[in-house]
């Protein structure tokens, strides 16, 4: 059974950073052809991608944070990671992280506010 976890978020002054990680459960990820993704939503709008790592390892970012965010792997660990930095009050919201290994796997998000 596939579970995802993620943790990191919290509160975070405008300029700060914060790295989110999604811990995942019943996946390899050197075994298994899988996608990794980071997605967020704010209230009222609909859930974005930020960054998203292909089975290939090459990755994608959206455009509203491309120079500010890395997303990374741990293939031992089975484990993905976000660093944000320079955050703003917009990045305010609630993270997922998603995995893509023949069907879509959700973890249950963490809410991340910027705010002084």
């Amino acid at each position: 059974q596939v579970q995802l976890v993620e943790s990191g978020g919290g509160l975070v002054q405008p300029g700060g950073s914060l790295r989110l990680s999604c811990e995942t459960s019943g996946i390899n990820f050197r075994r298994d052809n899988v996608a990794l993704a980071w997605y967020r939503q704010a209230p009222g709008k609909p859930r974005e991608l930020i960054a998203f790592i292909n089975s290939d390892g090459s990755k994608n970012y959206g455009d509203s944070v491309r120079s500010r965010v890395t997303i990374s792997r741990d293939n031992v660990k089975n484990t993905f990671y976000l660093q944000m930095n320079s955050l703003n009050p917009e990045d305010t919201a609630v993270y997922y992280c998603y995995v893509r290994r023949l069907r879509d796997y959700w973890g249950p998000g963490t809410q991340v506010t910027v705010s002084s």
